[in-house]
């Protein structure tokens, strides 16, 4: 989920032109995506047209569909296990969650909303692109860590770390590992949130990029371990 892109337009009628796939974001995405780019495709269409009408992102983020959104978390699913599972904390329109599935089909996503609407959306998006490896639960992620327990617990853009880790780490494996996807303000909130990794008992994060080979604005995510 996007926060900053988050709310209903004031034209819902408006809707622009859905971005076409060209030059370096076609070639991510043919490498990304492989032979599930028709389906990366049908999903940018989604987000650009009842997307944007549910309120699930802002208008002005249609041109920038591919780049600054879909190719930007698929990538991640690079840094993802082989067959393992992962819980995406906050979906909202399936960034990261939806976009990583479609990049790893071997891995099982489990995606955690608690807005009824969005999770309509997600369920309907997920029947129409034929993903069997995701699921979506309604729930806040507090309330689902008898559940819920995954090798990687990702987030885009739902809060900072200092909040974000209390209410992701009780989804983690014990050997598993966080993996949020951050923006350029990630020291400091790594900074913030000193106290919060001693008292869940966590290893200093580690910021990197991915995808520099891929994309022109790789994504920044901040990794975290147990110790």
């Amino acid at each position: 989920m996007s926060e900053s892109v988050t709310g209903r337009p004031d034209n819902p009628d408006a809707l622009q032109p859905i971005p076409a796939l060209r030059g370096r974001e076609r070639e991510a995405a043919q490498t990304l995506f492989g032979e599930r780019l028709p389906g990366a495709e049908k999903y940018v269409e989604h987000l650009c047209t009842t997307g944007i009408t549910h309120g699930l992102l802002g208008p002005r983020e249609v041109p920038r569909m591919w780049g600054r959104h879909v190719l930007n978390c698929a990538v991640v699913g690079n840094e993802l296990p082989a067959s393992g599972t992962v819980a995406d904390v906050g979906s909202g329109a399936g960034l990261p969650g939806i976009a990583m599935a479609l990049a790893r089909p071997d891995v099982e996503f489990t995606l955690i909303e608690p807005m009824e609407r969005r999770v309509d959306w997600l369920d309907t998006v997920i029947r129409d692109l034929g993903l069997d490896n995701v699921q979506v639960i309604r729930a806040r992620a507090e309330d689902v860590a008898d559940e819920v327990m995954a090798d990687v617990v990702t987030a885009r853009a739902v809060s900072a770390l200092k909040k974000l880790i209390p209410m992701t780490v009780p989804l983690l494996d014990d050997h598993g590992q966080l993996i949020f996807l951050k923006g350029r303000t990630v020291q400091a909130e790594v900074d913030a949130a000193q106290k919060v990794l001693k008292r869940f008992r966590l290893r200093h994060p580690q910021i990197e990029l991915v995808g520099q080979e891929l994309l022109e604005e790789p994504t920044t995510i901040v990794r975290i371990r147990h110790r």
